[in-house]
């Protein structure tokens, strides 16, 4: 049984999944649209939908209290690999999604792949 397991192994290490889903992410939030494997992308939707919303909450820091804005963007730049993807989730995304509640991505299934059959999709930020 699988109680209170949460997540998705991928059939890789703990440390080659980490660095996949940081990489994922980044590029996400890079080109606000990429193509993967439908696993790879319910994987990491949920961890680029809860760092939005950690932008969200560190712009909204940043007026009452800087020091909690601060500890946002270093706790974003250690989940993400560039900073200037940071930058850009702070200054471009967060505010772009200030008045959502949630649902920050879409996962648009595309089929199959020819080499392997792995089922494909898009995951991409909705617009706001």
């Amino acid at each position: 049984m699988r109680h209170r397991v949460a997540g998705r192994r991928l059939n890789r290490s703990k440390g080659h999944r980490t660095a996949l889903r940081r990489t994922l992410v980044t590029e996400l939030f890079r080109h606000e649209r990429i193509r993967t494997t439908e696993a790879k992308a319910r994987a990491i939707r949920s961890q680029a939908e809860k760092l939005i919303t950690l932008a969200k909450r560190g712009l909204v820091a940043e007026e009452t209290t800087p020091a909690q804005g601060v500890h946002a963007r270093r706790l974003a730049t250690g989940r993400l690999n560039d900073p200037e993807i940071v930058k850009k989730l702070f200054n471009d995304i967060a505010p772009r999604y200030a008045e959502r509640p949630g649902g920050y991505t879409r996962i648009v299934k595309l089929g199959v792949r020819k080499g392997d059959a792995a089922r494909m999709a898009v995951i991409e930020l909705v617009e706001a």
